[in-house]
């Protein structure tokens, strides 16, 4: 059975139909992408999607990354497509042609970033994090930097990666031990090691630039005494070539659970004291720095696990079609019954109908979020790019964590439709439920995610962007009761929204009370139910958007309307009394957990 990565009716339908994406072509920053070229785009990437980075993702899963002779290698299908994801322009789809990117708007690199990630993640990792690096250039490094290092990195001659972690620093970075001694030229010579460094090293490019956090000689200590560095692992000569080796070796792959095929690493950078840096930016400024490639880090896993998810999801789709075992329930007194499709049982329809929810509804809110970098980009006035940058800010952490811990349910999910097929690895259910479940770790983990966003995005411009994403919910929600079948939906979602207001705004007083220890243990519920409100309102917005369109749209799209409003009534009117639920007991606190005496866990 042929395997999938996304529907790309309900990616248009999104992209078109729901946010209304091509309109971004009146404005002259994204004049050349109308409708026809947008789609032209996307026929573009699902074709190198599924013709080259799907068929190779299992001989990244089998084949792994290996280190021979301090040599690292990767699987080799992974060199062929490279060179064209890299012809292709597809690697800095949004920045300035000047440097090699596309000039393209965000949610139309998004939808095209759902086809790659969900046909080989694995593979993705190696540009997108080479994209993190660039961004980093872009946005702190000098004249000279970018005149050397950001063409290179923005058509993928060069790779880059994202260097925090380190054994005794973890999440914790501002206890990391890597130190930059002051050179008489202006240079740093890094000492220090690094761990979990995803494409830390690896023979797709001549050269890779490790983004990289120190602490130079007499900084302070935490957070307030990081910089920044650009450490290549080949030194640059003055005319900008490949000179050198840096000093920075490769110690050690890890053997993960999944992402076989990205080569996970532990790196040492001046074991022999001759590893040459550069400042990026400011001293001692390096961690707010390295927040602009976090940030877009962490939609990029939010992304990830949504591939992984929408996979396995149309996998299950095509599989319960196909597959035929079981009588028809209404059937099976009949002399002979047949045999049916599994998507005939009423328990595997009540699956996939979880699993299309949570997908349609991450989408919604994947592309959402990219259309509003986009609004930044065109915005007229300063109240409305202060507006959606806000939104961005507040959004992140749930596109993260939400996002992959409902994508590691979804790609359960489908583990289960396949039944035992889906344990087996002949078939792609386990390996996707595998590779999904570090989404919800790196990056932050979805704790972490929690803790910021109650922490800080709750209380961001004085509660300003949580009022205005309320203010956009409740745009659709007044659609809805104005659509005929909608009404009672609509009412539902109201309440909901409502009681997020009200628990928002409990949350946030508690954490700023003597009981803020209770706040933070229900961070990560308090994050959850958000999610699911957001959800609700997406899946609400779907039907506004379908349900007028049922009577007079064409037979072959009859159906796909149909399922939008009724995915809507399963989330709005089964799901979400689950989280009317969750937000009332938010409310009380729950102080069980922090008064839970240490000792009275086991062991």
């Amino acid at each position: 059975m042929a395997q999938s990565i996304a529907d790309r009716r309900d990616q248009e339908f999104v992209l078109h139909e729901m946010l209304d994406a091509s309109t971004l072509a009146n404005h002259e920053l994204f004049e050349d992408f109308n409708k026809k070229t947008m789609d032209m785009v996307l026929s573009e990437a699902r074709n190198l999607a599924v013709k080259e980075l799907l068929p190779i993702n299992k001989d990244g899963d089998e084949q792994g990354c290996t280190l021979e002779n301090g040599n690292v290698r990767i699987p080799e299908s992974f060199h062929r497509a490279y060179k064209l994801f890299c012809e292709g322009e597809w690697l800095a789809m949004c920045d300035d042609t000047q440097f090699g990117g596309q000039g393209m708007p965000q949610v139309l690199a998004t939808t095209a970033g759902e086809l790659f990630t969900g046909a080989n993640c694995s593979f993705l990792m190696y540009p997108g994090l080479t994209h993190g690096a660039g961004k980093l250039v872009e946005a702190f490094g000098t004249k000279d930097q970018k005149e050397r290092y950001l063409k290179n990195l923005f058509t993928g001659k060069w790779a880059g990666t994202m260097c925090l972690t380190e054994p005794e620093a973890g999440s914790d970075v501002g206890n990391l031990a890597t130190i930059a001694k002051r050179n008489e030229d202006g240079t740093f010579t890094i000492i220090g090691n690094k761990i979990f460094i995803s494409g830390g090293d690896h023979e797709l490019t001549e050269n890779i630039i490790h983004p990289v956090l120190a602490r130079i000689e007499g900084a302070p200590a935490g957070t307030k005494g990081i910089s920044l560095f650009l450490v290549p692992k080949y030194r640059l000569n003055d005319d900008g070539s490949i000179g050198q080796a840096n000093d920075v070796v490769c110690t050690g792959l890890e053997k993960k659970m999944g992402i076989h095929g990205n080569s996970t690493a532990s790196l040492s950078f001046g074991s022999k004291e001759n590893c040459i840096g550069e400042l990026l930016g400011k001293e001692n400024k390096g961690m707010k720095a390295m927040f602009v490639m976090m940030n877009e880090a962490r939609l990029g896993v939010g992304m990830q696990g949504f591939g992984f998810a929408t996979a396995s999801y149309i996998n299950a789709v095509n599989y319960a079609k196909e597959r035929t075992q079981g009588t028809d329930l209404l059937k099976i007194f009949d002399k002979d019954p047949k045999p049916v499709a599994i998507i005939n049982h009423p328990d595997v329809k009540r699956q996939l109908i979880s699993m299309k929810a949570n997908v349609d509804g991450m989408r919604a809110l994947i592309y959402y979020t990219a259309l509003c970098f986009d609004k930044v980009k065109i915005a007229e006035t300063k109240e409305e790019k202060d507006k959606y940058d806000g939104l961005i800010e507040l959004l992140t952490p749930i596109v993260k964590a939400y996002c992959t811990d409902r994508s590691f349910e979804v790609c359960t999910q489908g583990v289960q439709i396949y039944g035992g097929y889906g344990f087996i690895r002949e078939y792609p259910q386990e390996q996707l439920l595998r590779d999904c479940k570090i989404t919800s770790i790196y990056e932050g983990t979805n704790g972490i995610q929690a803790m910021d966003f109650l922490g800080r995005k709750l209380g961001l411009k004085k509660g300003k962007p949580i009022m205005d994403l309320l203010g956009e919910i409740n745009k659709t929600i007044e659609a809805a009761k104005k659509t005929d079948g909608l009404e009672i939906m609509a009412g539902k979602v109201e309440l909901a929204v409502n009681k997020l207001g009200e628990v928002a705004m409990h949350m946030g007083m508690t954490a700023m009370s003597e009981k803020v220890l209770d706040a933070f243990a229900t961070a990560h519920p308090f994050l959850d139910a958000t999610g699911d409100v957001l959800m609700a309102w997406l899946e609400l917005w779907r039907a506004v958007v379908a349900a007028p369109k049922i009577e007079k749209a064409k037979k072959k799209d009859v159906a796909f309307y149909q399922g939008q409003v009724k995915t809507a009534q399963y989330f709005i009117t089964w799901v979400l009394p689950a989280t009317m639920g969750k937000m009332e007991a938010l409310q009380g606190n729950i102080p069980a957990i922090m008064e839970m005496p240490d000792a009275g866990f086991a062991g």
